[in-house]
């Protein structure tokens, strides 16, 4: 209303209030989903001893970015939306491009990180072994190396940003002429190559590197397939034995190609809900200036919100996807809920 200076569009309702209410639902699908997807998925790693393995680990970190993602920019950008009034002013204008920068390179590295680590399962002189739990400074200088370095390499975006407050309130991707020169021209590079740096670290990297470790592993495992004995001649209980370790080889490759399964898995997720921003930046960016001008006045705006939904969509579906691929986590979430209540109530 007028006295609180917010400009209110589900009431009264107009034709912008249907867009408004689905864009309002939309997010409440998002943010449940997601926020009880990512506690879910952290609880089962935290609760459970022999899931301290640095794959599980870098799951639940990921997890733990997504929550913090959702938990903070996505109320920010709904109420932006829906008011055009800017929460919490200009640190919302700069923090928030930061979490999801710092999301996209958690995300990145940590599907390199599992890449590796199953590439390491299938070359490695144990390949067929279950993951060893870890100690807790083992896990921690992993994910350290993880988020330090998503978060060091995000950290031009708190100084590209500012909040340009006329009739609405603006996130304007813009470096102050108010830095220090040296900054100011360290922050310019970044701005000027942030387009193509996204397109290579974010996008193509996590896919090629995951693609050449997937080819790699698989054709490891494809030549460790136990094969048939040659000679049929061989002793009952040589037979038994052979054929109980053939057995065991074989489940451990199935186990092996459902956790490659996953990170592909993963990987499809990533790239499908990053690939259509790029491309639409990448565009706009190489066309002409009077084809810009000649876009109606909400395409551009539509476009952004367009984006942030879709990180906001990998955030919520990367739990859930997981939760469904492993369904022994329904039931090790189904004791992590009972232990809890009843140490509540004990």
């Amino acid at each position: 209303g007028r006295g609180s200076g917010l400009h209110n569009p589900l009431f009264p309702v107009t034709d912008g209030s249907y867009w408004a209410y689905a864009v309002m639902l939309l997010a409440l699908v998002l943010f449940a989903a997601g926020i009880v997807g990512n506690l879910a998925l952290m609880c089962i790693v935290w609760h459970n001893f022999y899931l301290k393995s640095a794959w599980n680990s870098i799951l639940a970190g990921l997890a733990f970015w997504d929550f913090l993602v959702l938990f903070f920019c996505l109320p920010v950008v709904i109420f932006h939306e829906l008011t055009l009034k800017r929460l919490l002013g200009d640190l919302s204008c700069r923090l928030v491009p930061y979490l999801e920068v710092t999301s996209l390179g958690v995300a990145t590295f940590s599907l390199c990180a599992l890449s590796i680590d199953r590439f390491h399962a299938a070359t490695g002189p144990g390949p067929h072994q279950t993951p060893k739990v870890e100690s807790c400074q083992s896990i921690l200088s992993k994910l350290s190396v993880i988020w330090v370095g998503s978060m060091v390499l995000a950290a031009p975006e708190l100084l590209l940003w500012q909040l340009l407050q006329e009739t609405v309130d603006m996130c304007v991707r813009e470096p102050s002429v108010e830095l220090p020169e040296s900054i100011y021209s360290l922050v310019l590079t970044y701005h000027e190559a942030r387009m193509w740096w996204f397109f290579g670290c974010y996008l193509c990297l996590p896919l090629l590197f995951t693609l050449a470790c997937d080819l790699v592993t698989k054709q490891v495992l494809a030549q460790r397939l136990p094969q048939k004995p040659s000679s049929e001649k061989v002793t009952s209980r040589c037979s038994s034995s052979s054929s109980s370790s053939s057995s065991t080889k074989k489940k451990q490759h199935v186990r092996e190609q459902r956790l490659r399964s996953t990170v592909m898995a993963l990987t499809v997720l990533y790239i499908t809900c990053n690939l259509p921003e790029s491309i639409c930046n990448i565009t706009l960016a190489y066309i002409s200036v009077p084809m810009t001008a000649a876009l109606p006045a909400l395409v551009l705006p539509a476009l952004g919100l367009i984006g942030q939904f879709l990180l906001f969509v990998r955030c919520s579906a990367t739990p859930v996807m997981l939760l469904c691929l492993c369904r022994s986590c329904i039931i090790l979430l189904y004791k992590c809920c009972h232990s809890s209540f009843f140490l509540l109530h004990s």
